[in-house]
């Protein structure tokens, strides 16, 4: 009896976060499902199958934008993964130092612009990396360098990687914390018994740290491929829905955005623009599983 109590108690207390997460997370998620099987014909809705996702990978227009969108959101993941996630631990081995000075500084200052809106960092750095009146040439100008620069956002070679790069600025500070926060959780023993044997310094990170922080280095590595994929707002701040220039900025979320909602001349098909998101939702899956049952599995032996 006592038991039965026990478990109407805690459905009690669950019962109010899983409505919401149920309101503003799976019944959209499986309405714009339900969406992609349906278009408009006729001013009517009819079940189409498929089909749609035959026109997104299959018709000459729609595949172009589709692939492309998506070979920019895979460089977009890759640039943060080799440049966000190993400066984050990297940072965070510096930070964790028993003997630096001023720590909580260095943390709280890299960490702050991560709490910043996309709207604000999208325009200041749009101020800043302005051929006219941004301070980045008069910078590059103050170290002799000034022949470096160029419109970076303002060419398709360039745009993309600098938007990424600008986003890896923002976000670093998340990586960091995290690792920071399992460098800490390391057994002081371990450490102990590695000076024991002389391994100190370097060594020590790379040969007792390193292969106890794996499983956090794999959560970030999937949350990184997640929010990447999900990307859409410092894109659209920067360089508006087109993703500019000549659609070299355009990611996933971009063409979904465009695609359902409609821009400028191009007309709103809320049943295309959910096959696109019901593509993304798709290739995140794949990643996450490939992680949960490729990758975790195998790191579970460096745990505790």
């Amino acid at each position: 009896m006592q038991r039965a109590r026990s478990r109407w108690h805690i459905a009690v207390f669950l019962a109010p976060a899983v409505l919401v997460y149920t309101a503003v997370m799976i019944f959209p998620l499986f309405n714009t499902l339900r969406l992609a099987l349906y278009s408009r014909i006729d001013q009517e809705r009819v079940f189409v199958g498929l089909q749609n996702f035959k026109t997104l990978f299959g018709d000459a227009v729609w595949s172009e934008q589709f692939w492309n969108a998506l070979g920019n959101n895979l460089w977009f993941f890759f640039i943060h993964m080799l440049v966000q996630n190993p400066i984050g631990i990297a940072l965070a081995a510096m930070l964790s130092h028993p003997k630096l000075r001023f720590a909580a500084l260095y943390r709280s200052s890299i960490f702050i612009p991560t709490i910043l809106s996309f709207v604000i960092v999208g325009f200041a750095w749009k101020l800043i990396l302005s051929p006219i009146w941004g301070i980045a040439p008069d910078m590059l100008d103050a170290v002799g360098l000034k022949s470096l620069f160029a419109p970076w956002l303002g060419k398709e070679e360039y745009a993309l990687t600098t938007l990424a790069l600008i986003s890896v600025w923002q976000f670093v500070g998340i990586p960091m914390m995290l690792i920071y926060a399992a460098l800490l959780s390391i057994p002081e023993e371990v450490l102990e018994a590695g000076e024991v044997d002389g391994i100190t310094g370097l060594s020590a990170f790379w040969k007792i740290k390193l292969p106890l922080i794996l499983p956090s280095i794999g959560i970030i590595s999937i949350l990184t491929f997640v929010g990447n994929f999900n990307a859409f707002d410092l894109i659209y701040a920067t360089q508006g829905a087109l993703a500019g220039p000549d659609y070299s900025t355009d990611i996933l979320g971009t063409f979904m955005y465009r695609t359902f909602f409609g821009f400028q001349l191009q007309l709103g098909d809320p049943h295309m623009g959910s096959a696109i998101a019901s593509a993304m939702f798709l290739i995140i899956l794949i990643g996450v599983c490939i992680y949960l049952f490729g990758i975790q599995t195998r790191l579970r032996r460096y745990q505790f």
